[in-house]
């Protein structure tokens, strides 16, 4: 089955996709207004894209045409951010922040996170969170309609002191119990089930290369 995208509406596409790359990571992104109202709000457009510098980027569709969500409105103003992760203890609280409540209203409190004090930035971090990073905005790539793609420097980390060992900067990834998304509306995935897959070791690598170019060769 080929499936042409120019074809699709938009909401069609969104769907195809949301069911096929998973499970996505969640970004609780904290930001603050110019009055220093905070907002906090989750996404599912958003990874790592590079170690160094250290770059985080979310995705940010507005709620509608011309109707720029607070998140994006509030990075363009003020430059700052936080990407709490989202854990199962933090799942419902989550789903609450998701709504689309009015500006004045404080996410933080609605949904019961506690405002955690910025270190480098200007906005609060969610300290249920068991890891959040403060970003400043690099830059934002405007993909019209109130849709945006924001890229932050991650400038300092909070994470839980049980998750780290400092002596060889170790994360227990597990014991974070970090959440994902999922296909369809509702639907997350646990990271607990895990399985280990060790690289191919540049000996093994060698060998493979020589038999796969003998295997042509020899054709």
């Amino acid at each position: 089955m080929q499936i042409d995208f120019k074809q699709l509406s938009a909401r069609d596409r969104y769907k195809l996709v949301v069911a096929s790359v998973v499970p996505r990571p969640i970004a609780l992104v904290s930001t603050v207004d110019l009055a220093g109202q905070p907002n906090v709000a989750p996404y599912s457009f958003f990874n790592a894209l590079c170690d160094d510098p250290l770059i985080l980027a979310v995705g940010i569709n507005g709620v509608s045409v011309g109707a720029e969500k607070d998140t994006a409105k509030n990075i363009q103003d003020t430059g700052e951010f936080v990407v709490n992760l989202v854990s199962e203890d933090i799942a419902k609280a989550m789903n609450i922040s998701a709504v689309n409540f009015p500006p004045e209203i404080d996410e933080f409190e609605l949904a019961g996170f506690t405002h955690g004090v910025g270190v480098k930035v200007q906005v609060p971090h969610v300290v249920e969170s068991p890891i959040s990073f403060e970003c400043r905005e690099v830059s934002t790539v405007n993909l019209g309609e109130s849709k945006n793609i924001v890229l932050g420097e991650v400038l300092l980390m909070h994470i839980r002191d049980d998750l780290i060992d400092m002596d060889n900067l170790h994360v227990d990834t597990p014991a974070a119990r970090l959440i994902g998304r999922m296909h369809g509306a509702g639907w997350y995935a646990r990271t607990t089930d895990l399985f280990e897959m060790p690289r191919v070791a540049d000996g093994r690598a060698s060998d493979l290369l020589r038999k796969f170019q003998q295997s042509k060769a020899d054709r």
